[in-house]
């Protein structure tokens, strides 16, 4: 399977998701993400403004605003820059909606909330083909904890992606959350002696398992 192909067979199950039922699944995605992000200390985020087929996550900007420094994408040449956001937002390119621009660098967030149509079998993101994400994330200090917002689930477990595509370390669909990076983790014996273990791809306690790690 090629990565295009890859991509094709996931906006068509995107395409095919009943429009009924699109609230039920971005509230339970937002439900799912607040519960995640609870669990962190983090103060910097970066969010989208959703557009088409992807999860709609504006209650929960609207309501991390005033405690958190939210961040939304602003288009620049072929990837794009963030900027904090402020109203108004302005329509541009793409259908995208925009705060407006700043004139200050910002280049530092803890988490990077990002949409994607598929993942493949290396961790890494399937988005729309445009790259931006794979632009903007090389310009930041230091890689931010990385959570990918997927309307519905449609993983390959075939390596399908470049190693500049962004890789993720949770997936969060309408069907729960899943670590997408591998943890070492001590496992006791029935001697009593312990020994790392390797886990990865499951669903999770976020609470439990991954607070204060970042």
């Amino acid at each position: 399977m090629s990565k295009s192909d890859f991509r094709n067979d996931c906006l068509k199950r995107l395409k095919a998701l009943s429009p009924y039922t699109k609230k039920y699944r971005d509230a339970k995605i937002r439900s799912l993400l607040e519960d995640v992000l609870n669990g962190l200390r983090i103060q910097r985020i970066l969010f989208y403004w959703p557009m088409g087929f992807e999860a709609d996550l504006r209650k929960t900007v609207y309501s991390l605003r005033p405690k958190k420094d939210v961040y939304l994408p602003f288009m620049d040449g072929v990837s794009f820059k963030m900027v904090p956001f402020r109203y108004p937002l302005e329509h541009k390119a793409f259908g995208i909606y925009e705060p407006r621009d700043s004139y200050r660098k910002y280049n530092l967030i803890d988490v990077a909330i990002v949409p994607v149509v598929g993942v493949d079998g290396s961790l890494r993101r399937i988005g729309f083909g445009k790259g931006m994400y794979d632009r903007f994330f090389p310009t930041l200090k230091t890689k931010p904890f990385t959570i990918f917002i997927q309307s519905c689930a449609c993983r390959t477990m075939q390596n399908v992606c470049d190693d500049y595509d962004v890789q993720g370390d949770l997936l969060i669909t309408p069907h729960g959350v899943q670590s997408m990076r591998k943890t070492n983790v001590k496992r006791t014996t029935r001697r009593g002696r312990s020994r790392p273990h390797q886990r990865v791809g499951r669903i999770f306690n976020f609470k439990k398992d991954y607070r204060n790690t970042i």
